[in-house]
């Protein structure tokens, strides 16, 4: 792909021309939970910006993923220009990123992400990493929105979303009304298996349930109040409220990935806003309240990469921006901001050897 961009220079005696090249081999990581969708979603703009590209899809993902490139060849593809390479990340990740022919890392996933960038070296980054997303709630807003927003933003494949709702910030006056709404609402819930249709399933790893073990029972030993018994079997966590959770409990700043979900009680805006801040991530958040001044005022001031406005967070359609502030991420995606990020710019300037007059 070559866009052209002219530039004039004091008398038109120098003409400069931008161009937009590729960058050469683009190493796309997507997540396991997304292993389609947010693979091609960096596959596009790679191949439509001129690149080549090697997929490492995610280990829990990998035949949706390697399914997907033989549709690409069947298609007429030529043969080098998409790759799949499969593995665990611990064997062959270090290998891939710090590969010299790799000129561009578009990632998604979690903290790994971070280790990533420091070794990668002199080369474009796309980085889409974890979230603890904040809701806050306002004392006008309406509960029943906020309620369904809830369950669909914190529990909606299983809390495994790194957009999911992973805090409730509500103000004081109105948390009993709304965490009775929302429990009213988890009880209707399905557990099970996925081809049960079930609305909550088991997270994708022991070693994934084991972590949100950790983060629950360290807020039942700090006091937080449990709207549910906890439950678990295997990989199967049953979904969770958890109510009256304070700052020093890990639940309020970790990312559990899974069906649990936290309320903090707050009696400003400030507060909330002061511990959305405080967070180390930044993906993004979300504002309940009938007052748009206040909407987005509060948006303004949240330290995340997007922000809904009376809607659980989300990824939003692929053409869509799509970004992380802090721990949560490098550059910005959708299809335009990842075709640019997957350019070079190279300027040729044309020295004309008297003034031109074409601007009269």
């Amino acid at each position: 792909m070559y866009a052209f961009q002219y530039f004039l220079y004091c008398l038109c005696i120098s003409i400069a021309l931008k161009l937009q090249i590729p960058l050469g081999v683009v190493l796309a990581i997507p997540p396991f939970n997304y292993p389609v969708n947010l693979a091609v979603s960096k596959i596009a703009p790679a191949l439509i910006a001129g690149n080549s590209l090697v997929l490492k899809p995610p280990t829990q993902g990998a035949v949706s993923c390697l399914h997907m490139v033989h549709c690409f060849h069947l298609a007429g593809f030529p043969k080098g220009l998409i790759s799949c390479v499969t593995g665990k990340g611990s064997e062959i990740g270090d290998f891939l990123t710090m590969h010299p022919g790799v000129n561009c890392i578009s990632f998604t996933g979690g903290d790994t992400g971070i280790a990533i960038s420091k070794k990668a070296g002199m080369i474009p980054l796309q980085m889409e990493l974890g979230g603890k997303d904040a809701c806050i709630v306002l004392e006008d807003a309406d509960l029943d929105l906020v309620a369904a927003n809830i369950i669909k933003g914190g529990f909606s494949y299983s809390g495994q979303r790194c957009t999911a709702i992973k805090v409730v910030l509500a103000m004081e006056s109105i948390a009993d009304a709304l965490v009775e709404k929302v429990k009213a609402r988890v009880a209707k819930l399905r557990v099970g298996a996925p081809e049960d249709d079930c609305d909550i399933t088991s997270v994708v790893t022991e070693s994934s349930a084991n972590f949100i073990e950790g983060l629950v029972m360290d807020a039942k030993e700090k006091g937080a109040t449990f709207c549910q018994e906890y439950k678990r079997e295997g990989n199967l966590i049953w979904p969770l409220l958890l109510d009256n959770v304070r700052p020093d409990m890990r639940i309020a700043w970790e990312e559990p990935f899974g069906p649990i979900l936290p309320v903090l009680r707050i009696n400003s805006v400030e507060e909330g806003i002061h511990h959305c801040n405080a967070s180390n991530f930044g993906l993004q958040g979300c504002v309940f309240t009938k007052d748009i001044n206040k909407a987005l005022l509060i948006s303004d001031a949240m330290e995340t990469g997007t922000v809904q406005i009376n809607s659980a967070p989300a990824r939003g359609p692929d053409h869509f921006p799509f970004q992380g502030l802090k721990d949560s991420g490098i550059g910005s995606q959708g299809i335009t901001n990842s075709i640019n990020m997957m350019t070079k710019v190279k300027s040729t300037v044309i020295n004309l050897p008297t003034p031109s007059y074409t601007m009269g």
